[in-house]
């Protein structure tokens, strides 16, 4: 079985973050003494600040979010639990993911802003990329707690702004938070991850367009 589903309304996370629990909780419970594979989701923001996060890393518990404690809680229970922790920038036409946001506030203020400098780094990975490590790991038998899909494993926001400043004709700018508004802490987010066990362990290698690349193509800017 594999959870993908999250409300992404962050003006509720916490309470999104409760109905994710307790619908893994029941999922699992469903496959309890089974040995079955029950694969979570999980994302990649805020899990190792200020270095290159890794499959070893472990979320802070006071982060709102517990899909990996709520799988991990059934390891002992009959289910062959584990997280695929996503990316933060799931790309490829159809994305309704951070990047279509990115686009939208640079439409919608005139410019294609970062903040400060612009170093701080988005993994990326693409959308076919991302299912096919779902499946390798469902056919391997969910060996490992948790997998990382990332292909990029950091892409400066500057250089995200960079090409879509160029797509939409807007010049490149720093910004202050508020121009930001709410996303403010995603678009300044520091985020870089390796997938490198991931990618030994399940012979994974991605093999779509990285993300600068797909964020080049006009599909991305029609309206």
């Amino acid at each position: 079985m594999i959870h993908t589903a999250f409300n992404h309304d962050f003006s509720r996370f916490a309470e999104n973050a409760e109905q994710d629990r307790r619908a893994i909780e029941a999922l699992g419970s469903a496959l309890e003494g089974s040995e079955r594979p029950l694969l979570v989701t999980s994302g990649l923001a805020w899990l190792a600040p200020g270095r290159v996060a890794t499959e070893a890393d472990v979320p802070d518990p006071a982060f709102p979010r517990k899909s990996e404690a709520a799988a991990r809680a059934f390891a002992n229970r009959g289910v062959r639990a584990a997280t695929v922790r996503l990316a933060p920038s799931v790309h490829g036409l159809g994305d309704h993911g951070f990047i279509p946001i990115v686009i939208g506030l640079a439409r919608e203020k005139g410019v294609s802003a970062y903040l400060g400098e612009g170093l701080n780094r988005w993994p990326g990975v693409h959308r076919q990329d991302a299912a096919r490590l779902y499946r390798l790991v469902l056919e391997q038998g969910a060996v490992d707690p948790v997998y990382h899909a990332v292909a990029d494993e950091g892409v400066p926001f500057k250089e995200l702004a960079g090409v879509i400043g160029r797509r939409l004709g807007l010049p490149v700018e720093p910004r202050g938070r508020e121009h930001f508004g709410w996303f403010a802490d995603f678009a300044g987010a520091d985020m870089p991850a390796s997938s490198e066990r991931t990618r030994a362990r399940l012979g994974w290698e991605p093999t779509g367009p990285d993300l600068l690349t797909d964020l080049d193509q006009p599909g991305y800017y029609a309206m």
